[in-house]
């Protein structure tokens, strides 16, 4: 009776110290699967390009401290006329780059940022042509790939000496979906999901995660891939409905989404939302908008306190975090070109 009892207690004690860890490891700790995950597959690219971006990636690296301590305006804070004018024309001679307080160009891109109204909520577009798909990457939160692991879109396109940055999907919400990141898988189990892919010929297409394996998509040239969705326009044409709407989310919500015009020529869209000025969109005004603006395929990346739109050093819409409070969510990934 006594070695009954004795092994008795101690299958509880391991019981309870395996929902303890469980529980913390759910909740508290990353579950961390690399943690280094900057590597670019350039394989998808000529040996031309992958140079050019290989020397971009080490020129990032160089001066992510730089970039990490530049400082940047807070969120939604509005720019002056006169500092507008004296910002307009500047150039770095050490790339040739020509700035503006709404544009960027380089040998490799041009970037012209404009603010419409929609529905009575500010929304932010970045058009965006560039010379190779190279040029729109992703990066994780800290550099790492993994659950829990989180920094505001800023914090992570400053450490990557970004130009233009959006928040991603937020993977590390979930335990499925593919992520295939700059031509990497880093997850491989399906959610049944519709993917956005970006492929290394520079063009977009929505693709069900259950018709191919994350290997075979990246066989196929998908350079990034992207899992939250819907998708807002397929072939020019208008993909969701009036009513529908992502999980629990509300109707009118802030919004962050991707196009394709062409080939290598996108849009980055952002919308305000939850605030007395601007109420936020549906995924339907979503989709007309991004319509209107020649799209070809777009689709909706994660919304809400996430979505955030940074632009040469700065954060230019107002985010909104726990309500109306004008703040950065921090999130797991980002989007941008550099």
């Amino acid at each position: 009776m006594k070695a009954h009892t004795i092994a008795a207690a101690a299958c509880a004690a391991a019981l309870t110290a395996f929902t303890g860890w469980l529980a913390l490891d759910t909740f508290v700790l990353p579950s961390v699967y690399d943690a280094d995950a900057g590597e670019l597959n350039l394989s998808m690219f000529d040996e031309e390009s992958a140079q050019s971006i290989e020397q971009s990636s080490q020129t990032e690296t160089g001066t992510a401290k730089s970039a990490g301590s530049r400082g940047h305006r807070s969120p939604g804070r509005q720019r002056s006329e006169s500092e507008t004018d004296s910002d307009t024309g500047t150039a770095d001679s050490a790339d040739t780059a020509v700035s503006s307080a709404q544009s960027y160009q380089d040998a490799n891109m041009r970037i012209s940022l404009t603010t419409h109204e929609v529905a009575g909520t500010a929304v932010y577009v970045a058009d965006v042509q560039l010379s190779s798909a190279q040029y729109l990457k992703s990066a994780f939160a800290d550099d790492t790939y993994g659950r829990h692991i989180t920094e505001t879109t800023s914090e992570i396109a400053a450490a990557h000496n970004a130009i233009l940055a959006v928040n991603g999907d937020y993977y590390g919400t979930q335990e499925s979906g593919y992520v295939i990141r700059n031509g990497v898988v880093y997850r491989d189990s399906s959610d049944g999901s519709d993917l956005l892919c970006v492929y290394a010929d520079g063009t977009m297409q929505i693709v069900s995660s259950d018709a191919y394996t994350a290997e075979e998509l990246v066989a196929q040239g998908v350079w990034q891939a992207y899992c939250f969705g819907p998708a807002l326009l397929e072939n020019g044409e208008i993909a969701v409905s009036a009513n529908e709407e992502v999980g629990r989310a509300m109707a009118s919500n802030p919004r962050t989404a991707l196009g394709m015009i062409d080939s290598l020529h996108y849009v980055f869209v952002v919308s305000d939302g939850r605030t007395d000025e601007s109420e936020g969109l549906s995924l339907s005004e979503l989709a007309a908008f991004m319509q209107s603006l020649g799209v070809r395929t777009a689709y909706n990346l994660d919304g809400g306190g996430s979505s955030t739109m940074y632009f040469q050093g700065e954060v230019v819409n107002n985010p909104t975090t726990n309500g109306k409070q004008i703040r950065e969510r921090e999130v797991s990934d980002i989007v941008y070109i550099g």
